[in-house]
């Protein structure tokens, strides 16, 4: 995860049965949120999609 705040890289543990809609940086403390059109934390800021884009792609609805 990247914070686009502050630039903090952390290594965090993706939930595999759950989209992540918050995460609160390491670093500066910002609160970040899905970009536009992401469905989670991971899809925006993370190296690799959440496992459901993964699986199905980017027109998958992983959090409905």
């Amino acid at each position: 995860m990247t914070c686009p705040e502050c630039g903090t890289m952390t290594t965090e543990q993706m939930p595999t049965n759950a989209c992540q809609f918050f995460y609160d940086c390491t670093g500066c403390n910002a609160m970040l949120r899905p970009k536009p059109g992401d469905c989670c934390v991971f899809c925006s800021y993370g190296t690799v999609p959440c496992p459901p884009i993964q699986i199905d792609g980017k027109g998958a609805h992983c959090c409905s």
